[in-house]
């Protein structure tokens, strides 16, 4: 089968730096942290609280109120996020290029939220009173069912769930799409929305949070020596994927360009990685080798970089391992340090700011970074981002389960 060249044309996001591309990015790139106190419930009883909310998403300005009352926030920041990578791109759908365009969208636990308050609706006041619309807003696919109502796609319609992976793999299935001929265009990316008591309250159990309450724009602080846990967020990220000749020929604006995917399992434990980092070893090299990249070439990693301590010492180790003397030339950052960590979302934000870098030449910085750990000794472009070239970039993610995906993308060049 012959392979096709794959290329951004439009990019969307809905963040805790903001909704917009243009807001969310000059955010990250001054390295402004979207955490803060828990607003969106009361959460004084909780030992963690702290998160990345979004802050300025307004729901009437983006849907009315029929759709407000059925979609889950995680299927409205998905469509939000969805309509601005579309507009950005310029693609219009017709009858007859909308069987050839899909949508392809990861998310880690779907409408969690509605699953509560449901539940306590039905123990409270009897099975009778569940919504009628509480399945349909609360099941995983409803971001790439309703992106594609909502844009008019009628192409493969499929949700990926593979925990903290799930946005890039979202991305790399799509790219695989239109590389091998199945797609000319594809919407893909990542979103969630489960900062409620029940995530929170899941989470803090596994003792996976940072606990840095009183402090909460410093909490996420990967490779950090004093590093205590990641911190929940929330939003999406979406990206339009084309087929080079396709987008070409109506004149699209190209921002990268995709050339690399990779993934692997741990085959090692539901939610600690293997200490010498073996997974994200292979679903780095297998992203190198499918793009045919010499360790090299690549100038930027968007790390998965989570603030945990397993994490961040066994994703650089993975990076040493793939690299070799090349990994201390490498600059390497992790934005969660000012996101939080958006679980299923993440891949989707990351690979649009992995694609922004590359359009910008610009690597975002590593806020909080102020006492290295001993084990994480390589650049992590620590408080502010760096002007520098790059002409290959990889962000990489890893979820529970011990699932690994990693995505190469390069700057445009005819």
């Amino acid at each position: 089968m012959t392979a096709r060249r794959v290329v951004v044309t439009g990019l969307g996001l809905v963040t805790p730096q903001g909704t917009g591309v243009a807001k969310a990015w000059k955010n990250i790139c001054d390295g402004v942290s979207g955490i803060d106190t828990i607003n969106g419930f009361d959460a004084s009883e909780f030992p963690v609280r702290i998160a990345g909310e979004v802050k300025d998403f307004v729901t009437e300005e983006h849907f009315d109120k029929k759709a407000a009352r059925i979609l889950d926030p995680f299927v409205q920041f998905g469509i939000a996020a969805a309509r601005e990578a579309v507009a950005e791109s310029g693609l219009q759908m017709t009858d007859e290029n909308s069987l050839r365009i899909g949508a392809i969208i990861g998310c880690g636990m779907g409408g969690l939220p509605t699953i509560a308050q449901q539940h306590e609706m039905a123990l409270a006041k009897g099975y009778k009173r569940i919504s009628p619309f509480f399945i349909t807003r609360a099941i995983p696919n409803m971001p790439s069912g309703h992106i594609s109502m909502d844009i008019g796609t009628r192409g493969p319609n499929l949700t990926i769930t593979t925990a903290c992976a799930a946005g890039t793999n979202a991305v790399g299935e799509a790219y695989r799409h239109v590389k091998y001929g199945m797609c000319d265009a594809v919407i893909a990316g990542g979103t969630e929305a489960v900062i409620c008591p029940l995530g929170l309250g899941g989470f803090t159990s596994m003792k996976a949070l940072s606990r840095r309450n009183d402090s909460p724009a410093q909490a996420s602080r990967p490779f950090d020596r004093d590093r205590d846990g990641f911190v929940m967020a929330e939003g999406a990220g979406m990206l339009v994927m084309e087929e080079y000749e396709h987008a070409r020929a109506r004149g699209a604006n190209i921002i990268a360009e995709i050339v690399g995917y990779g993934l692997s399992s741990d085959a090692y434990h539901v939610a600690a990685p293997p200490e010498n980092g073996e997974g994200a070893v292979e679903a780095m090299k297998a992203a190198l080798a499918d793009g045919s990249i010499e360790v090299g070439m690549v100038d930027y990693i968007n790390a998965h970089g989570t603030s945990t301590p397993l994490n961040d010492r066994c994703e650089t180790m993975a990076i040493k391992t793939v690299f070799g003397e090349a990994a201390g030339k490498l600059a390497i950052s992790s934005t969660k340090s000012m996101t939080g960590h958006l679980l299923g979302g993440a891949g989707g934000v990351e690979s649009v700011f992995t694609a922004l870098a590359v359009r910008d030449q610009v690597a975002p910085p590593t806020i909080n970074l102020n006492n290295p750990s001993p084990e994480c000794d390589l650049d992590y472009v620590p408080h502010t981002a760096r002007e520098m070239t790059i002409k290959v970039a990889i962000s990489n993610s890893f979820g529970f389960g011990g699932t690994n995906g990693v995505i190469a993308i390069q700057r445009f060049d005819e």
